[in-house]
């Protein structure tokens, strides 16, 4: 069952900027920073690879009292037994995904309009994620959603929803009343110099903006 709590500061993975720190690191600083929620992103790996990542990540999550989330993969979530998995509009459906996994299991969906939202939350889904909202250097192609959009959506269902797409500790705040959940990042938390000190800050400005 998902903590609306949980969405406050999610981060999502990007081993490219994983350098002098393995993945794992990243993760643990960023945790104990005050990221609440993990997505695990890896589009490279082998399903194996992915899902030998993903049972080294889940304890490490969960002792920071965050659930782990897979990006795109049910199969993958599943093997894994991560606590959730996003899809997005071109993957499985909510409702497909919680007739194979079940009660309990959290399904995230990315939204862009209100049609696509309440078909998300009709089928099941827990959360939303919206976005681009800002120009996103890890999705160049990415639709831009507006301020308005966002409220828009974000007032149509009643399943929390999470801003995501280039959000960064100086662009977060033109977000404010736009009834989000929560703030999904990447670069903010895995590029920064110090990750813990970048995800304590994020963590502070986003729990000002709910």
């Amino acid at each position: 069952m998902l903590d609306r709590t949980s969405l406050l500061l999610y981060a999502v993975t990007d081993r490219a900027w994983t350098g002098a720190l393995s993945l794992y690191e990243q993760v643990e600083l960023a945790l104990s920073g005050g990221v609440s929620c993990v997505q695990l992103r890896e589009k490279q790996l082998s399903a194996d690879d992915f899902i030998r990542e993903a049972k080294c990540l889940l304890p490490l999550c969960h002792r920071y009292g965050a659930p782990l989330i897979i990006n795109d993969s049910l199969s993958v979530a599943l093997a894994a037994g991560a606590d959730g998995v996003h899809v997005g509009q071109e993957d499985l459906s909510a409702a497909e995904v919680r007739k194979a996994a079940g009660s309990g299991f959290i399904i995230g969906t990315t939204a862009k309009t209100v049609l696509q939202a309440q078909a998300a939350e009709a089928g099941g889904a827990d959360y939303l994620g919206v976005g681009a909202v800002f120009p996103s250097p890890t999705k160049k192609n990415a639709v831009r959603i507006t301020h308005a959009q966002l409220k828009e959506i974000c007032a149509s269902v009643s399943i929390p929803a999470v801003a995501i797409g280039g959000i960064t500790l100086e662009n977060m705040t033109q977000l404010a009343g736009s009834g989000a959940a929560g703030f999904a990042v990447v670069s903010a938390v895995f590029g920064a110099a110090d990750i813990r000190a970048s995800a304590q800050s994020l963590r502070a400005q986003a729990a000002q903006l709910i």
